[in-house]
């Protein structure tokens, strides 16, 4: 069974559209060290929920893992544990959310205070794995 991942992006930036509309895309520009260690545990066959951060805070779809992490071009190099300092995955736009799933309706569900899912625990982490639990629930609130 493949495990599922949260990955914020500000819309102004990429957006999920922007995702649909170029069909693929390197998932770059993370720099937390706890987001960099979920994105050296991705593999192709996993998906990834792709949030958007700003003033929608809202899941917007879901991607398909599509390359094993790799060094990100832009910012080669190991960190001192020997691990890839900076990784990127590529990501394939798989399926846009029909529904409005927001963070506030996230955090008024008592059904999504489950443990290891940290969307609203560690606002500022980027990516995050998703516990099975929170997937069922996520895809079933966002149409997904």
């Amino acid at each position: 069974m493949p495990n599922y991942w949260l990955c914020k992006t500000e819309p102004d930036d990429y957006s999920y559209a922007d995702l649909e509309r170029d069909g693929t895309t390197i998932w770059d520009g993370v720099n937390n060290p706890a987001a960099n260690i979920s994105i050296r545990g991705m593999k192709p066959g996993d998906f990834a929920f792709i949030y958007h951060t700003g003033s929608e805070k809202r899941i917007a779809g879901l991607a398909k893992v599509i390359s094993k992490p790799y060094e990100d071009p832009k910012h080669p190099g190991l960190n001192k544990k020997g691990d890839i300092a900076r990784p990127v995955v590529d990501l394939q736009s798989h399926k846009p959310a029909k529904k409005g799933l927001t963070l506030a309706d996230i955090k008024a569900d008592d059904r999504f205070e489950i443990r290891g899912f940290e969307l609203t625990r560690q606002a500022r982490l980027s990516v995050m794995p998703v516990p099975p639990e929170a997937r069922t629930l996520i895809k079933s609130l966002a149409g997904l």
